[in-house]
């Protein structure tokens, strides 16, 4: 691999934005224990955001306030469209200095740059801001978070060759996927010579239950492991990977990440043969690619739990288990906020980083799942 900025850093990053509950809680001595792992592994980088319900305070509580500053690397992001204003927008940093009392911030993110929202930045003039935080030492590295095309992110790097490293979803079920572009997009990223921060490498759960054919040809290689490992390992053996995040929510997957991440090595030509075939099965996979980030439920007029009802659905779709399906399906929506019930506003696909058609995807759940539920 070549040199490039942070190929030193460990190559699994803890991701906040999942974090265990106890009730309508963030479950803080979990995630004690997961940090105390984190840390013993040699693994140092941890990703939140503003706009992560709970995390800045609950990383402050877990490992601000138990660890040297020297321990750890912290990143964290400021997010422009949900700001209604530029001094709302700028105010984020500093309540994120404030909740996380880390005292500065190693990485600084603009969050979640794409078509719709990546002129506010420019409006509210954030990439000024950002830039003069680094210049007062708080913040040592800056970057952005991307849910777009290539086209545009070569725009953006061509008009802020200042970015030290940007964040991408890259896994390898939307390798090639043209709704997610991951490939181009890491591939631009690098002909620009930028370092790169793997999101949704397990696309938000679904590559840990992945379909039957998948995990047949996965266990017939390496029975013994994980079925996230292999996505986990495919990012991180790309070349100019800074870190992968992975969202752990608990000390099973944490303990799971750390058993093949803590000396961590690189997919061999065997394996590579195998995720490409992954790869193939999944072209033909019908599932629907949502990660839950629950960005499209924040808005939902119909309270519609649409993360929740794909999840169930995809149980069909990926793994034929239709009972389960259902019986999932029931469960959320069980006081009700049905597919049906979708009206068609199209605020959920305006919000979706992954440009899923959500209303036509509702539309069949509705058909699938009521159909059968009221026979």
């Amino acid at each position: 691999m070549s040199d490039y900025f942070g190929k030193e850093v460990p190559k699994l990053g803890f991701g906040l934005m999942r974090l265990p509950k106890k009730g309508p809680f963030t479950d803080i001595e979990q995630v004690k224990e997961m940090v105390d792992l984190f840390l013993q592994a040699g693994c140092t980088y941890f990703d939140t955001a503003f706009v992560y319900l709970g995390s800045e305070a609950a990383i402050k509580k877990a490992l601000v306030d138990r660890y040297p500053r020297e321990a750890y690397t912290l990143a964290t992001k400021l997010n422009a469209f949900m700001a209604v204003n530029e001094k709302a927008a700028k105010k984020q940093f500093y309540t994120s200095l404030e909740r996380t009392g880390a005292g500065y911030f190693d990485y600084y993110l603009l969050h979640a740059l794409m078509e719709n929202n990546y002129k506010k930045y420019d409006t509210y003039r954030i990439w000024d801001f950002v830039r003069e935080q680094k210049e007062k030492g708080l913040i040592k590295y800056a970057g952005f978070s991307f849910h777009a095309g290539p086209e545009l992110l070569e725009q953006l790097l061509i008009q802020h060759p200042e970015v030290d490293f940007i964040q991408l979803q890259i896994n390898y079920a939307d390798w090639e996927n043209p709704a997610v572009t991951a490939r181009a997009n890491y591939e631009v990223a690098r002909k620009y010579g930028k370092s790169i921060v793997v999101m949704e490498p397990v696309k938000g759960g679904t590559l840990a239950n992945p379909p039957a054919a998948v995990k047949k040809l996965f266990e017939e290689c390496h029975p013994d492991r994980s079925y996230a490992s292999w996505a986990i390992r495919f990012a991180a053996s790309l070349d100019g990977i800074l870190t992968v995040l992975s969202g752990m929510s608990n000390v099973e997957q944490m303990k799971d990440n750390l058993s093949y991440m803590k000396k961590f090595q690189p997919l061999n030509e065997e394996e590579q043969k195998i995720i490409q075939e992954a790869q193939r099965i999944l072209g033909k996979s019908s599932v629907i690619p949502c990660t839950a980030c629950h960005y499209c439920t924040e808005g939902c007029p119909k309270k519609i739990r649409i993360p929740e009802i794909f999840s169930a659905m995809n149980k069909q779709l990926g793994n034929g288990q239709m009972e389960e399906a259902l019986s999932t399906y029931q469960q959320v929506t069980g006081d009700g906020n049905r597919a049906s019930d979708c009206i068609q506003c199209g605020q959920c696909e305006r919000s979706c980083p992954q440009h899923i058609p959500i209303i036509e995807h509702l539309k069949m759940c509705a058909e699938k799942m009521e159909g059968q539920i009221t026979e």
